[in-house]
This record gives structure tokens, C-alpha cells and sequence, in this order.
């Protein structure tokens, strides 16, 4: 283990949500077992990301143009604009072709913990979008997390001074769920959340 580029690609891999530095060394050694199949095609595809792939100046969705295939769109509904944490969750929500409005990646939440305040996020963007009238609605998709939730009060009020109708997406009860098996946070979002049937 004296190698130092052994070691320095474990440490990249081991800063990757999700891998700790066992995980980093297991993939590691999986890769270079592989390098043929598996470790050059990656190597090449992330030198084609690194020199393609644009943060969209609109709504901060990753792409090859920008603005994106999504905010270029010209069917997309510009009076409602979904704001997000990141750009998973803009997938994510992209990937059940439900919503046919534009987005807009904050770029992560509100934490003082982590010292991320108001302007490590991109508030003062969603701002200038809707300051220039055509938005008539904003819908917060922060995830159900104390930072989320603080995140979302936040915009909420950078906002209330506009006239931009704010609604936030539901939370409680998933699809299938069975009461039994949910935290108490999530029984008591949803008791908060009813709605008339």
C-alpha cells in the first residue's frame, strides 16, 4: 500500500456520497482488475463530462447546452417553476414526466451546522425569475429534512413580497404505505397535511 497513486484514488473515491474508505478500496481493486472493460471507459467518460457537461445558467440543471434541454424546452410551462435542493432531485422528478412546468436547483439547503448560509444558494436567481413577472407560481420540492424544511420557510419568505402564488409538494403517507411500519414524523406531516376526499 505504498503506492501513492493507489492511495490518492482511494482517497477521490472515498470522498463520493456513499463510499467510506473500504468501500474506496474495494472499487478501487475491482477497477484495476478490470481495467480493460470497466476502469478506461469510465477514465474516458468523466474526461468527456469534465469538458462537455454545463451547469445550466437558468436553473442550474447539468447539461450538454445551456440553457438546458429543459429550460430550452419550448412546450415547458414558464409560470410555474419547481424549486429543488440539487440536481437529483431534479431528475428524479423529471424521470415520472409529470411535471411540465421549468426548475430551479438551489444548490443544497440552509445549514449552520455546515456552514452553508443564504448565499452559498442560488435564492438570488430564483429571485431574478420571478421578479420578471411571467412566474405565477413556485412549488417548494425540499426534501422533509430539518434543513429542507428550513430551507423551504426561508424562500418562502425571500418570496412573500412578489406576487408568485408559493405551494410546497405533499408529504406523509407514501403510495403502498402501511401506517404500522412509519416513523412518527412522517404519521404526523401526514395528519397535518389531510386533505378533503
Amino acid at each position: 500500500m505504498a503506492d501513492e497513486p493507489l492511495k490518492h484514488l482511494m482517497k477521490l473515491l472515498s470522498k463520493l456520497p456513499g463510499l467510506g474508505p473500504r468501500s474506496a478500496r474495494r472499487a478501487v481493486v475491482y477497477l484495476l482488475q478490470n481495467k480493460e472493460v470497466l476502469m478506461q471507459p469510465l477514465a474516458h467518460e468523466l474526461q468527456r463530462a469534465v469538458e462537455n457537461i454545463k451547469e445550466c445558467e437558468q436553473c442550474g440543471n447539468l447539461d450538454l447546452t445551456s440553457p438546458c434541454h429543459i429550460c430550452a424546452h419550448p412546450v415547458r410551462d414558464r409560470k410555474i417553476i419547481c424549486v429543488v435542493e440539487d440536481v437529483a432531485d431534479l431528475w428524479a422528478l423529471e424521470r415520472n414526466s409529470v411535471f411540465k412546468g421549468l426548475f430551479h436547483v438551489l444548490g443544497g439547503t440552509l445549514s449552520a451546522l455546515d456552514g452553508i448560509g443564504p448565499e452559498e444558494l442560488r435564492l438570488k436567481e430564483l429571485l431574478r425569475r420571478v421578479e420578471n413577472g411571467q412566474v405565477e407560481e413556485i412549488i417548494l420540492a425540499l426534501n422533509a429534512t430539518i434543513d429542507g424544511q428550513t430551507t423551504a420557510h426561508f424562500v418562502a419568505d425571500q418570496l412573500s413580497g412578489l406576487d408568485v402564488k408559493i405551494t410546497a409538494i405533499a408529504h406523509g403517507v407514501p403510495v403502498g404505505g402501511e401506517l404500522d411500519y412509519l416513523d412518527e414524523g412522517t404519521i404526523t406531516t401526514a395528519l397535518q397535511s389531510r386533505r378533503a376526499i
